[in-house]
């Protein structure tokens, strides 16, 4: 894992379960469908767990990930999986109970609605198979990912070395040059790639002003301080009480996206609230967001850069099979089977600061043959959570948390 800090806030999208709009969203969105709603609570379910294994496992580390870049590659992994491996990924991406029309459809109206909800807010969605040339890949499986995952599918000659620069310049493109690789190198066993790129740029609804920021200490988890620019805003904003935590919204343009930043009661360790954080819990901080005037956020810029390969935590999560060359059965792929899951390659960026938030993330499947207190004062200077979230559909984009500086 790498992850570089700049001086800037981090910014995370975190989606929820329910939805609390203001006046100004005047557009009528279509209600989800009830597929989608389950698939949308799959992913956050799944997606917390996620970021609580990883956070669990870096106690003092940076921690920042896109829940619904992971699992819509796997996602579209799963249309490839039979048999217990496909029951397996299921169950650890909690869509056990769903058919896979129910699945692929779900994620297809998921996929439309995010594309263009807020025109103040760039987002873009994009998905691709690449496969090598002369591997006989399931037609069905690449239809199918193509039609509901709007997937571009194209066979390269992996043992040219040019094919790297190909798929990483994908990459580059669809993340507006804020991710420029995702792979190294292609081994000669590896037969497939599924790769999702998700990228966001942001306004603040209410900017911070520049005039107003200032170095203060952030008091880092390991005790040590560090010297911050600190931002500073005054609004009306969305907050929320519960218990020993303390939350405060940030909306972006008309206020579909939004940045929920959470901090801990001073007695409570931060990785003891990402222990507990889950989606019934997020669900209930979400629901009980009330408008609060005259609201003073200090917030500190940053910029992050995060990456993870994720095969061993998703197996300790439960679909270790999808990765066991001697089990996985990934043959709506290749009917001939001998395929298995060697990596899944996760990177993600977020730059935070007083106009608004550009965030992206990326996540590569390889596939391989087998051979608080009640004042309106939010100070974030120690270690905190951030999420950025849509808040219509309630889909978690972009979970994290901030210990150093």
């Amino acid at each position: 894992m790498r992850t570089r800090l700049i001086p800037l806030l981090v910014l995370s999208f975190l989606a929820a379960s329910c939805s609390v709009f203001g006046p100004e969203d005047a557009r009528v969105l279509r209600a989800l469908t009830a597929d989608e709603s389950s698939v949308v609570e799959a992913d956050n379910r799944f997606g917390l767990r996620l970021f609580g294994t990883l956070s669990a496992e870096t106690p003092e580390a940076n921690v920042f990930i896109s829940p619904l870049s992971v699992s819509m590659a796997l996602g579209m992994t799963l249309n490839g999986a039979a048999g217990e491996t496909r029951a397996a990924m299921e169950r650890t991406l909690a869509l056990h109970g769903l058919t896979p029309e129910q699945i692929n459809q779900a994620y297809h109206g998921l996929i439309d609605l995010l594309r263009g909800l807020d025109p103040d807010v760039l987002f873009y969605l994009a998905n691709s198979i690449w496969y090598r040339q002369g591997v006989p890949v399931e037609p069905a499986f690449l239809e199918t990912n193509r039609t509901y995952f709007d997937a571009e599918v194209a066979a390269l000659d992996f043992a040219n070395p040019a094919s790297v620069d190909v798929i990483n310049r994908w990459v580059d493109t669809r993340t507006r040059g804020t991710i420029e690789q995702i792979i190294d190198q292609i081994s000669p066993d590896v037969v497939l790639y599924l790769i999702n790129a998700i990228y966001f740029k942001g306004t603040w609804r209410y900017a911070f002003d520049p005039s107003d920021t200032h170095e203060a200490p952030f008091h880092n988890l390991d005790g040590s301080t560090s010297m911050v620019p600190m931002m500073r805003l005054d609004a009306d904003l969305d907050v929320v009480h519960a218990g020993d935590v303390r939350a405060v919204e940030l909306p972006y343009g008309d206020g579909h996206y939004a940045m929920t930043l959470v901090l801990p009661g001073d007695d409570l360790p931060l990785d003891s609230l990402v222990a507990r954080l889950d989606a019934t819990t997020w669900a209930d901080w979400t629901s009980r967001l009330t408008k609060v005037p005259s609201v003073t956020v200090y917030l500190p810029r940053f910029k992050v850069e995060y990456r993870e390969e994720l095969s061993t935590v998703l197996s300790a999560l439960g679909m270790g099979e999808a990765f066991d060359p001697s089990a996985a059965d990934f043959s709506g792929i290749h009917a001939s089977g001998g395929l298995y899951l060697s990596g899944v390659f996760h990177k993600t960026f977020v730059d935070v600061d007083e106009k608004g938030t550009e965030a992206a993330a990326v996540t590569a499947v390889e596939v391989r043959e087998t051979s608080v207190g009640h004042d309106a004062v939010f100070r974030f200077d120690r270690p905190f959570l951030y999420l950025i979230r849509e808040r219509h559909s309630g889909t978690i984009l972009f979970v994290g948390k901030m210990v150093r500086m």
